[in-house]
């Protein structure tokens, strides 16, 4: 909040940068003193749905004049597929239950169903073959798993991950 001339901004939390073209403000700053700030800030900068927006802020802004949002698309693609993958095989092989059966002591006996699902070979449906969708088609491909999805319109590219409509 150094230079006052610059336009000022309320945002979640400071990262390394710092604002160049603008005064950022966090909410921790807006909370500990609503009053004076309230009536500086222009605009805020939400980024993953945060600072929370409600009737009772936007009331204490009475100068705020856009709300600015950011996505992060194509970022976090690969680590939701991931994860998509690591939690269906987990769940396929029990791999929780298995786990607390293993190491419980009254665990005397265990049972060969206990191994779950097989997931090579089996069908996978995927809703919305967007950039995840795409992603998690590759990694179950490695699975040799036959792919169904839905799409508003197939595109060549899900042919070639042998998905089919």
């Amino acid at each position: 909040m150094e230079d006052q001339k610059l336009p000022c901004v309320l945002i979640d939390c400071i990262g390394e940068k710092h604002g160049e073209h603008f005064c950022l403000i966090t909410m921790k700053e807006y909370n500990e003193n609503k009053t004076i700030l309230g009536k500086k800030i222009r605009a805020i900068y939400m980024w993953y749905h945060k600072p929370v927006i409600n009737e009772e802020l936007l009331q204490s802004l009475p100068n705020l004049k856009i709300v600015a949002m950011s996505n992060t698309p194509f970022i976090v693609s690969t680590d939701t597929a991931d994860l998509g993958m690591a939690l269906m095989l987990a769940s396929s092989r029990r791999l929780v239950e298995g786990y607390q059966m293993a190491v419980s002591p009254d665990t005397e006996y265990f049972p060969a169903n206990w191994l779950g699902a097989e997931v090579s070979g089996a069908t996978l449906g995927i809703i919305g073959m967007g950039t995840i969708g795409y992603k998690v088609a590759e990694r179950a491909k490695a699975f040799e798993m036959k792919i169904l999805y839905h799409n508003r319109k197939q595109r060549c590219w899900e042919a070639a991950r042998g998905a089919a409509p």
